[in-house]
C-alpha cells in the first residue's frame, strides 16, 4: 500500500473465475420457482435459458458490461471460463471459435487482462449425452476441444493481455478417461487448468458412483493436479483432500458473494491454507460486482463456518493476506507474473472518514466496496 496525495495506491485486484454471459440474468433468478425448491439445479435451469440464446453479438455485448463493471471496480485481470461455444443446436460456428473470440475482444475494449479458459464439455453426467443448452458446451471428442485451444493460442499469441487455458468443466461433464489426456496436454504447454471442484454434495455422489473416488481423489489419481491447477470452489472436500491440493501446490478459486446466491455452502478455509493451497477469488456468476465483498467473504464466511473472529493469522495482518489473495495470487492463477499494475482509492471516501492511517487497509478491505474506487 502506498499513500500519494488525497488516494490509496494498491495493486490491482483479479478475478479469477467468471462467466460474463450470466451477468445477463441478474434479477432473473431471485423468486421462488413453481416446484417451491429452489436451489443450485433450479438456479441452473434458469441460466440454461440464457445460454441458449446467445448469439456471437450478444456474448460480446453482456461481456463488455460485464468487464466494464468489474474495471470500475478495480479488477484488472479476469478469468473466463468460457464455455459456450457452438450453435443451439450443437453443430460448431464456421468459426468455430468466434464466440471465444467475442469475449476476448470484450475484455480487451474494456481494458481487462483476460485468461480464456477454453471449457471442455462432453455430457450431461456419467452415460448420459449433452441436453439442451449442454449441445453448446460440448464437443465430440477432445481432439476438437483441444484444437480450438491450439487455435486460440495462436491466434493471441503475441498479446500481452490475453493467455489462453484450458478447463475440464467437471468430473460430471468430462469422462474420466479424458483427465488425463487434458494433464499431459497442459503440463507440455505450462497451461493453466482450471475446474469446478466438488462444489456440489450430488457431484461427489455421482463421481464416486462411477469411479469409486471422490472428485479430488480422481484429480490427483488422473496426474490433474499441479501447481498449474485451480479448483473453482472446493466447497465439499473431504479432511484428506485440502492435502491432495497442497501437495501439488494447487490454487483453490472461492466466490463467495455467488457460493451463499445459490445455497453451495462454505468451504473450510483454515483446512485450504492449512494444506498450503494457494487461494485466489472469483465473480463467477456476476451476480454482484463487489470483488471487496468477494474478498472479506473468504475470511468471513470462514468466521461463520467456526464461530470465530479474525481466522486468517500468519504473516501480515487478515487485510493484507485477503489483498494478496486478491490480487497477485489470483492473477498468477490466470497465469499472469504480475497483478497488472495499481489501482488507487480514494482517501476522502465516506467508507473511509475517521479511519487511522495505519488501519486504512483494514477498513479498505473490511468496509470498502466499488465505490472507494478512484476509476
Amino acid at each position: 500500500m502506498r499513500l500519494t496525495a488525497g488516494a490509496i495506491e494498491l495493486p490491482a485486484l483479479a478475478s479469477a473465475h467468471s462467466h460474463a454471459f450470466q451477468r445477463g440474468m441478474r434479477g432473473e433468478a431471485q423468486r421462488p420457482g413453481p416446484s417451491g425448491s429452489d436451489d443450485f439445479w433450479s438456479w441452473r435451469t434458469a441460466m440454461y435459458a440464457l445460454a441458449a440464446s446467445l448469439t456471437p453479438e450478444s456474448i460480446h455485448a453482456i461481456s463488455k458490461v460485464a468487464y466494464r463493471e468489474l474495471r470500475a471496480a478495480g479488477v484488472r485481470t479476469v478469468g473466463e471460463f468460457h464455455y459456450v461455444h457452438h450453435q443451439p443446436d450443437g453443430a460448431p460456428y464456421a468459426d468455430r471459435t468466434v464466440l471465444a473470440d467475442a469475449v476476448i475482444e470484450a475484455a480487451r475494449a474494456e481494458g481487462l487482462r483476460i485468461a480464456l479458459l477454453r471449457v471442455v464439455y462432453a455430457r450431461a453426467g456419467a452415460g448420459r449425452a449433452p441436453e439442451g443448452a449442454q449441445r453448446r458446451f460440448s464437443d465430440g471428442s477432445l481432439d476438437a476441444a483441444l484444437a480450438d485451444v491450439e487455435a486460440l493460442r495462436a491466434r493471441y499469441a503475441g498479446c500481452d493481455d490475453v493467455r489462453v487455458g484450458v478447463a475440464p468443466h467437471s468430473v460430471r461433464a468430462v469422462p474420466p478417461a479424458w483427465l488425463g489426456e487434458i494433464a499431459r496436454y497442459a503440463a507440455e504447454r505450462g497451461l493453466m487448468v482450471h475446474m469446478h471442484v466438488a462444489e456440489q454434495p450430488a457431484e461427489i455422489e455421482a463421481c464416486l458412483a462411477e469411479t469409486g473416488r471422490r472428485p479430488v481423489e480422481l484429480l490427483a489419481e488422473r496426474g490433474v493436479l499441479s501447481e498449474r491447477f485451480v479448483a473453482v470452489h472446493a466447497t465439499h472436500l473431504a479432511p484428506h483432500e485440502p492435502a491432495l491440493l497442497g501437495a501439488a501446490r494447487a490454487f483453490a478459486c472461492l466466490c463467495p458473494t455467488t457460493e451463499r446466491d445459490l445455497g453451495d455452502g462454505l468451504p473450510d478455509v483454515g483446512a485450504l491454507r492449512g494444506a498450503g493451497v494457494r487461494l485466489c477469488v472469483g465473480i463467477d456468476s456476476h451476480v454482484i460486482t463487489d470483488p471487496f465483498e468477494d474478498l472479506r467473504g473468504v475470511e468471513l464466511g470462514e468466521r461463520l463456518r467456526t464461530g470465530k473472529r479474525v481466522t486468517l493469522r500468519g504473516e501480515g495482518t487478515p487485510a493484507e493476506a485477503l489483498w494478496e489473495i486478491g490480487s497477485r495470487r489470483g492473477a498468477e492463477a490466470c497465469g499472469f507474473a504480475d497483478a497488472g499494475g495499481s489501482i488507487s482509492i480514494r482517501r476522502d471516501a465516506p467508507a473511509l472518514a475517521l479511519v487511522r492511517e495505519e488501519r486504512l487497509l483494514d477498513a479498505v478491505v473490511y468496509s470498502g466496496s466499488p465505490a472507494i474506487v478512484d476509476d
